[in-house]
C-alpha cells in the first residue's frame, strides 16, 4: 500500500464569476523514500493539490466534489479537524513558498521553531525525549534545544547564537533552511515541498535541493516536490507527475517521462526549455493559453492548443493509460505519442 493515494480527487472552487473546475481526476501514489515532482504552468493546480493532502484548502469556498486522498490507508478527508492537527507536522509537514511570508518577523528564529515543537509534542511527547508528567519548563527547554538541532541538521552555522535572531537578519537561502527545519520537527513520513527554491539564485537552489536530498536518504521520508522547474525534477526527483489544468497527464520514473515522453503537453514543456547552442528566436514556446477553469473545453483540456487533437478529444477526459509499468499517460494517442521522439 502506498504512503499516499491521491485517488480521482475532483476540487471545485467559488468565485463571483462561477464556480471553477480546479483538479479534474488527480491520481498519484507516493511510497516511501520516493521523491515525486508535481510539474506544470502556473495555475495548473500544483499547490492546491499539495494543500490538499494536509487539508489546508478553506471549505468553502472549494468543495470537493468525487476522490479520496488516503494516506496510510487513511482518506483524510474525512477526518474530523481534530485527527487532522494531529497528523500535520507529526506525519505530514509542509515548506512553504515563500519564507519571508512564512517566518514571523518579530519572533527569534529558534522560538518559532521551538513552538512548532511544543505543539507537535502535544501529541508526540517522545518527539522532546521526554515523559507524558514533564513540566511546562521541561518542555520549552527541550523543545528549544531540539530547534538548535535541526538548525544544526540543515546547515545553519553557529545554530545556538543564530536561533536568537530574527528572520531579517538571515539571507534567503537562510531562511528557507529555517523553513525546512521547522519542517521537519517532527520527523514527517511525508514532506510537501511547494516551490522551496523559486526566489533562489542557482546556487543556493542547488545546496538547498541537495539538502532535501540527503535527508530524504537518511529518514527515507517521501517528498511531493511542487515545482515548474523541469530542471529541479531532473537533478532531485526519482518519479515526476505532470499536471495540466487541474489533471495529471503523465506520470512515471523521471528518466523515462524526461527521456521518452509521450504526452504532447510534456514534448512542449520540454522543448521550451533552453539548450546549450540554441540562438536567438529558436526557443520553442506552446501557443494559446491555460483554459478558463470555469467554462473549461469539453473533452481533454489540452486539446485547444494540442496539434495532435480530433474529434475523439473532446468527447470526454482522457483515461491513464500504461506505456509501461511505471510510465502511465492521459491521452487518447497514446498509441501513436509511444514512437513519437522527445
Amino acid at each position: 500500500m502506498p504512503l499516499l493515494h491521491i485517488d480521482n480527487l475532483h476540487l471545485a472552487m467559488r468565485s463571483y464569476e462561477g464556480e471553477a473546475h480546479v483538479l479534474n481526476g488527480v491520481d498519484l501514489q507516493v511510497d516511501r523514500g520516493q521523491i515525486w515532482g508535481l510539474a506544470g504552468e502556473t495555475g495548473c493546480g500544483k499547490s492546491v493539490t499539495g494543500l490538499s493532502v494536509s487539508r489546508l484548502v478553506n471549505t468553502p469556498p472549494a468543495r470537493y466534489m468525487q476522490g479520496r486522498i488516503l494516506f496510510d490507508g487513511q482518506d483524510v478527508l474525512r477526518m474530523d479537524e481534530a485527527a487532522m492537527r494531529r497528523l500535520r507536522g507529526r506525519a505530514i509537514s509542509m515548506i512553504f513558498q515563500d519564507p519571508s511570508t512564512n517566518l514571523n518577523p518579530v519572533l527569534r528564529v529558534g522560538e518559532q521553531i521551538a513552538d512548532v515543537a511544543l505543539e507537535i509534542g502535544r501529541h508526540a511527547p517522545e518527539i522532546l525525549g521526554l515523559g507524558a508528567q514533564a513540566s511546562g519548563a521541561e518542555r520549552r527547554r527541550a523543545a528549544e534545544r531540539l530547534g538548535i538541532e535541526m538548525l544544526e541538521r540543515v546547515g545553519i552555522p553557529d545554530a545556538a547564537r543564530r536561533a536568537r535572531d530574527y528572520p531579517h537578519q538571515f539571507s534567503g537561502g537562510m531562511r528557507q533552511r529555517v523553513l525546512i527545519a521547522m519542517a521537519l520537527v517532527g520527523q514527517p513520513r511525508l514532506l510537501i515541498a511547494d516551490e522551496p527554491t523559486t526566489a533562489l539564485d542557482v546556487t543556493l537552489q542547488a545546496q538547498i535541493l541537495r539538502l532535501l536530498s540527503e535527508l530524504v536518504r537518511r529518514s527515507d521520508t517521501a517528498v511531493l516536490m511542487i515545482t515548474h522547474n523541469l530542471g529541479v525534477v531532473a537533478q532531485i526527483c526519482s518519479h515526476v507527475a505532470v499536471m495540466y489544468a487541474g489533471h495529471v497527464v503523465e506520470s512515471g520514473r523521471t528518466r523515462e517521462v524526461l527521456q521518452s515522453p509521450r504526452h504532447p503537453y510534456t514534448r512542449a514543456l520540454l522543448a521550451a526549455l533552453p539548450r546549450p547552442g540554441l540562438q536567438r528566436g529558436q526557443l520553442a514556446n506552446l501557443p494559446g493559453r491555460v483554459p478558463d477553469l470555469i467554462r473549461p473545453p469539453p473533452g481533454c483540456r489540452f486539446a485547444p492548443r494540442c496539434a495532435q487533437a480530433g474529434p475523439a478529444c473532446t468527447v470526454a477526459t482522457p483515461a491513464s493509460v500504461a506505456v509501461s509499468d511505471s510510465h502511465r499517460v492521459a491521452c487518447v494517442h497514446a498509441d501513436v505519442t509511444r514512437g513519437v521522439p522527445a
